[in-house]
């Protein structure tokens, strides 16, 4: 199985957030993103959050979550960061598939907790994104990896290939000027189409005048 895009919850989801997010005067991300968990039917959604981070972003996604019947896991770094979430988002995330954790000993074993994200997002400001995108359980149907505020890391070349753990296939990425830059991977489906080898062969070329006779491999 892979992810598979249904542009119907896309839309729906795309209109649930404008409403959710009109108190925030914030870019088009929370949109997006909500739109693009919804579409692709991710059924866990992970994120990472710190105090003074804007908040409709993570509202989007927790609606994207009522779309898919999906969860919506914020994973944040101390109590005083999970209590200004809960008083931020009262009111807007009602839904109880957002589950609000805190990180307890280390961010890979928070992650470990986690197994089977469809659709992550993290923040490259922060300094432990690219532990997080490493440690991450992806699903075997393939996964969505979204980081925030990329466009410095998009002018100093930054590549995905860098930061994801080894043998993961990128299906395909994308640099998207939406807020500060959004940096945009989809991981392939283990056991997914792979291209296919065609077999070798030898090619046996008698040349007429010297009557020499080669060998190549094609």
């Amino acid at each position: 199985m892979k992810l598979v895009w249904s542009p119907e919850t896309a839309s729906d989801a795309y209109i649930h957030t404008v409403r959710s997010c009109k108190k925030y005067k914030e870019s088009g991300v929370a949109e997006f993103l909500s739109a693009s968990a919804a579409g692709w039917n991710a059924r866990l959604i992970v994120e990472t959050w710190s105090l003074g981070d804007p908040i409709a972003t993570s509202v989007g996604l927790a609606v994207a979550a009522v779309h898919t019947s999906g969860r919506h896991v914020c994973i944040v770094p101390d109590e005083q960061s999970r209590h200004e979430y809960v008083l931020a988002t009262r009111g807007v995330v009602t839904t109880e598939a957002t589950q609000v954790v805190v990180v307890r000993e280390s961010i890979e074993n928070t992650m470990e907790e986690y197994p089977g994200v469809d659709f992550l997002v993290v923040d490259s400001k922060r300094r432990e994104f690219v532990r997080t995108l490493r440690s991450a359980k992806l699903s075997n149907k393939g996964a969505v990896l979204v980081c925030k505020n990329a466009a410095q890391r998009a002018v100093s070349g930054f590549k995905w290939q860098d930061v994801l753990k080894g043998g993961t296939r990128v299906a395909r990425s994308v640099f998207l000027p939406v807020g500060n830059g959004l940096g945009i991977v989809h991981v392939g489906a283990i056991g997914g189409h792979q291209p296919r080898k065609q077999p070798s062969r030898w090619i046996r070329h008698v040349d007429l005048l010297s009557g020499e006779e080669h060998l190549f491999r094609r």
